[in-house]
């Protein structure tokens, strides 16, 4: 498997990686950060301490901590089953 870099970060295994929330349409998740657990079509499971918090991707800004870098990436780029997205042919928008 490739390492993971800013460029396939959209078409890598997002489960495991460190992740905030910088901006949401919910106040209430502005403010989660932790590691993602789980990954659906359309919602990003986030282990918050003990409490698991699901996050629809469609309206949120997540900011994922790489070995080399951070990496600010837009959820609607994200939308989608985790498997059709390594198909998908994406620009780079952030």
């Amino acid at each position: 498997m490739t390492p993971i870099t800013p460029l396939n970060l959209i078409k890598h295994e997002l489960i495991g990686l460190n992740i905030n929330i910088i901006r949401d349409t919910n106040p209430y998740n502005k403010s989660i950060s932790g590691t993602v657990i789980d990954e659906s079509r359309n919602t990003l499971t986030i282990k918050q301490g003990d409490t698991p918090k699901m996050v629809p991707k469609r309206n949120a800004l997540f900011s994922f901590t790489l070995p080399s870098s951070i990496v600010e990436v837009s959820g609607t780029n994200l939308v989608g089953r985790p498997e059709d997205r390594v198909k998908k042919n994406l620009k780079r928008r952030w």
